[in-house]
Parts: structure tokens; sequence; C-alpha cells
């Protein structure tokens, strides 16, 4: 097991403040936030290129700060690619295994299986300045996946490919912890969508604090804070002012959503988060078009509404233009409440 204590640093840019997990061995960690989250800086960090200024690091018990960067049974892809231009591919793929002190025979046959997994069979002895981008992240990654590492630390490494190769490649990540039942992956990334999908646990980070780790699911249905919600959420989830009066869930303009299963806290201010789902065509709320975009198959349209601007998920290629005018439904099942300091206290009736 990996452990943080109150993991902090003195980074200028984007300094991590107390942080405190656990990861276990066999699961795939995602840890998803915006840019300058904290991401990058925490993976650099737990492999010894970043100092930490407080807390602790521990694996299996042991302390992995005292531990030489060489020793520490990490391996690391970067978004930016780093291979040897003097090497072939397999060399590239086998050199941290020779390293090692590795028999050049045995080296070069774990290389060529680590090739085949990130689709690169056949491509042993091309240099890499005559591979593509794209060809040239999976040599990386797969020089990583080749030390069979204790912890394999992966900062947004499937950025740079395309649709398809990430879909591939992230269905073999389950089978890299098959083969090393001890390992633990951690998976950085921006993308919600990518965090749900690939990880068995995830955690979620924004300037620089761990602000919720748990199951995918539940921290997307429930998400604890609205710093969470946001960063969970693509498309975005919109956030409204909003007031329960008299027991009567209201925005700040007096509109009614009704307030369906939501048990209501006492009288005040609070915030009511819109999921994009929420909202669809046809109802009694007009709502102006400022912008339309496609996801897909899906289109994603921002709305100017009576009570503040929202997100609607549309399915299916729509032609929306800016100025237009459209009639809306609001579902207030879909809503959630946030208190004014930003906790979740959205409440169902059984």
């Amino acid at each position: 097991m990996l452990t943080l204590e109150n993991l902090s640093t003195s980074d200028p840019k984007v300094p991590l403040q107390s942080l405190s997990a656990h990861f276990e061995a066999g699961k795939i960690y995602t840890i998803l936030g915006r840019t300058g989250a904290g991401k990058t800086e925490l993976l650099r960090t737990l492999i010894g290129l970043d100092e930490i200024s407080e807390g602790a690091v521990h694996l299996d018990g042991d302390d992995l700060l005292r531990t030489p960067i060489r020793a520490r049974q990490m391996a690391m892809v970067y978004q930016q690619f780093i291979n040897y231009p003097h090497l072939n591919v397999l060399d590239n793929v086998a050199f941290p295994l020779r390293r090692k002190g590795q028999g050049k025979a045995v080296a070069r046959a774990r290389a060529k299986e680590a090739l085949a997994l990130v689709g690169l069979a056949g491509f042993e002895t091309r240099m890499p300045p005559e591979l593509s981008g794209g060809q040239q992240q999976r040599v990386a990654l797969a020089r990583a996946i080749v030390k069979h590492a204790r912890i394999l630390l992966m900062d947004e490494p499937l950025a740079n490919l395309d649709y398809k190769l990430r879909e591939q490649l992230r269905e073999e990540f389950p089978r890299l912890l098959h083969e090393n039942a001890e390992g633990i992956i951690l998976y950085s990334t921006t993308e919600p969508a990518e965090a749900m999908q690939l990880g068995d646990e995830l955690i979620v980070m924004h300037e620089g604090r761990i602000v919720a780790q748990g199951d995918p699911g539940s921290l997307f249905d429930a998400p604890p804070t609205v710093d969470v919600a946001r960063v969970i959420s693509d498309p975005p989830i919109s956030i409204c002012a909003g007031e329960v009066t008299d027991g009567v869930l209201q925005f700040a303009d007096g509109f009614l959503p009704g307030q369906a299963d939501l048990i209501l806290p006492p009288d005040g201010p609070v915030q009511i988060a819109i999921r994009p789902d929420a909202l669809s065509i046809g109802g009694d709320i007009e709502a102006r078009v400022s912008l339309a975009e496609f996801s897909g198959s899906d289109t994603i349209v921002h709305l100017n509404l009576p009570f503040g601007n929202a997100v609607m998920l549309v399915d299916g290629i729509h032609e929306f233009h800016n100025g237009d005018t459209l009639n809306v439904a609001l579902d207030p099942n879909a809503l959630m409440l946030f208190s004014q300091s930003g906790n979740n206290i959205t409440e169902r009736a059984d």
C-alpha cells in the first residue's frame, strides 16, 4: 500500500497542500483535475523529482522519501514523450531492463511483449524519428510498462493520441495489473469521462488539494462540494443562485422550478446546480442560445435563461445559432442543492 500523510510542497506554481490518501495494490486510481490542479506536481513528488516541505510517503510501511529514486520501484509516463533518438524502438523499450543488468535476450523478449501491448508489434527496428508523434508516445509508454514497477505513474499519457487508440489502450490497462497483482497505477487526466471509465477509484484535485476520493459513480451522483461537481462534470454543470422561502425552492429571480423529490433545507440562500440533462427542449421556459457545439453524437447548447446561464445536452446533431430563442423544460428531480459555503445539501425523499 502507498500512503500519503499530510504531503505538502513549496512549488511556486502549484504547491500541494496537506494531501492524505491511501492507494491499494491491484487498483487503478484516476486523478482528475483541471490544468493547474496539482496532478503533475503530485506525480513528480512521488517519483522524487520535486521535494516535499512537509508530510510523509510510505510504501508498505517503508519511508519512500528516504529511498533513492532508482530504488523506488516506480515508472512514470509523461504527456510529452521522451525517447532515445539513437536507439531503435526495441532497444528504447529494453533500455531500462538492460540498465538493471538484465540479459539482452530476456530484455528484448520482454520489450517485444510490451510493444505488442501498445500496438507496435512489427515496429521493433524503426528509429524514433521515423515514427509519428502518437507512435513515439506509445514507445515511451511501453518503456514504462516493461519495468513491471510496483507503482506506474501516468501523467495524461494518452492526451496526444487519437480517439480510437486511446480507447484501445484504456482497455489494456487493467491487464497490466492482472500481470502485476502488487502494482498500483496512478493516472492523471483532465477528462471526466476518461477518469470515470478507467479508474477503480477516483481522486479529485483542485488548487493543490485532494477534495474528494472514492467510487467514480458515487462521486458523480453525489459530489460532496460544488468544486467537485464542477470538476467532475462534462459538459459543465451550471450553478445558479437560489433561495428557500417558506419551504419553497426558487431561483434568485423568483422562478419556481418545483421541488419534486427534494427535501428542502431551512429557509435561506442556496446554490442550485443544474446538470446538462436536467434541461430539455419543449416546456414553458423561454431561453436564448448563446453557443452551440457538437460533442460526438450530441449537441451542447449554452443558454441564457431568466434565472441565469445553463448548459443543455441534446441527443443527436442539431443546428442552433447564437441568438435563437426556444422553449425548454427543467426537471426538478435532476437538480442538486449546495450551501453558500459549497457543501452538498441535497436530500431526496425515498
